[in-house]
């Protein structure tokens, strides 16, 4: 995206959001984080002596959009949303290529049959991470951090969390348990004739959250992965946790490895007093061949100064047997830690 076109297109894309919001059925919505963030990294190439030191502000997954229904009668309705990302500390940084790039953007139908969608849709597989993340979107998510894979991030047409040129399917809930299925078509410039497709069952019913999931990139080679995981809320305490069993997709995703085997599990738990909530979880990945093997864990706590504004504090730390991994990059070719501490606010609207 040509930077000196951002502020023209986002002040289009403002004016239209007020337009579309003067009709009914139609909201404006956002997420906004800011986290003062400090990190402290081995590098083995000079030493484990913390040379990679570091602190900076971040937004995580900070964005804008335009969400909206018109019913059509008859029990259906037409359903769309249209999501941006942007980072409100660096100037058409973040790693974009521009100030703003498109998160799920997508227009389906809704009925007593449930939902499907068509356009960039995030994955049931990604969605079911979500669930069992309490500080998803915020600097030490989950999925940022080692304890879910990357099938969880990033946007594509190969299993990405964030699926490009795909229709999605989420059945009605029958006493608690729902389906749901993706299906990717490939660019109209490719010639690839694989076709990823994903599938995922769940049960949620008396603070119980059960799913599993099943993705595959349809190559015909090693290019699968699925998962089971979980949640149980009692109380003001929750337990919750995945497994992902690696058949070749998530090892695919990850650099400097080969073979199969990048099996990546956690465990969590929250408890809630009030506005305030505590937040433990170990995880690890481990696999057969693969060429970087880590462990990890955060410690965090929130605290909600009203439904759509929370604070949050917390570290995480990741023990790699060395660098080849996503989550290993950044620390010794030898292995070493990566450790990172947060302070931040987190709004909605």
């Amino acid at each position: 995206m040509n930077s000196n076109k951002t502020p023209v297109l986002l002040g289009m894309i403002l004016a239209g959001g007020i337009s579309m919001a003067a009709q009914a059925d139609v909201a404006v919505f956002g997420h906004l984080d800011a986290s003062l963030e400090y990190f402290d990294r081995d590098d083995g190439t000079q030493g484990d002596n913390g040379v990679g030191d570091d602190a900076h502000f971040v937004c995580t997954t900070c964005s804008i959009g335009f969400k909206g229904s018109e019913d059509l009668g008859n029990g259906l309705k037409a359903i769309f949303k249209l999501d941006f990302q942007f980072d409100m500390f660096n100037r058409n940084g973040g790693g974009f290529s521009g100030s703003m790039i498109d998160r799920d953007q997508w227009l389906g139908m809704a009925g007593n049959f449930g939902q499907l969608r068509v356009g960039t849709i995030s994955t049931v597989y990604k969605s079911h991470g979500a669930k069992v993340d309490p500080i998803y979107r915020t600097a030490l998510q989950a999925r940022d951090r080692g304890l879910q894979s990357n099938m969880h991030t990033g946007a594509g047409e190969e299993g990405q969390g964030r699926a490009d040129n795909t229709a999605r399917y989420d059945s009605p809930s029958w006493n608690g348990l729902k389906l749901g299925a993706t299906y990717t078509l490939d660019s109209a410039d490719t010639d690839e004739d694989d076709n990823p497709y994903g599938v995922a069952l769940s049960y949620e019913n008396a603070g119980i959250l059960l799913f599993a999931d099943y993705l595959t990139t349809d190559t015909g080679d090693d290019d699968e992965a699925y998962k089971v995981g979980g949640k149980w809320t009692f109380n003001n305490l929750a337990l919750m946790g995945q497994y992902e069993f690696d058949e070749g997709l998530i090892t695919s995703k990850t650099p400097g490895t080969d073979g199969n085997g990048a099996d990546t599990w956690f465990l969590g738990g929250s408890f809630t007093l009030g506005n305030s909530m505590v937040f433990a979880s170990y995880g690890r990945a481990d696999g057969g061949d693969l060429l970087s093997n880590y462990s990890t864990w955060t410690l965090a706590g929130t605290y909600s100064m009203s439904k759509r504004t929370k604070l949050y504090a917390g570290a995480n730390s990741i023990d790699c047997d060395n660098q080849d991994t996503n989550v290993c990059k950044d620390v010794g070719d030898k292995g070493g830690e990566d450790e990172q501490f947060n302070f931040g606010m987190k709004h909605i609207f």
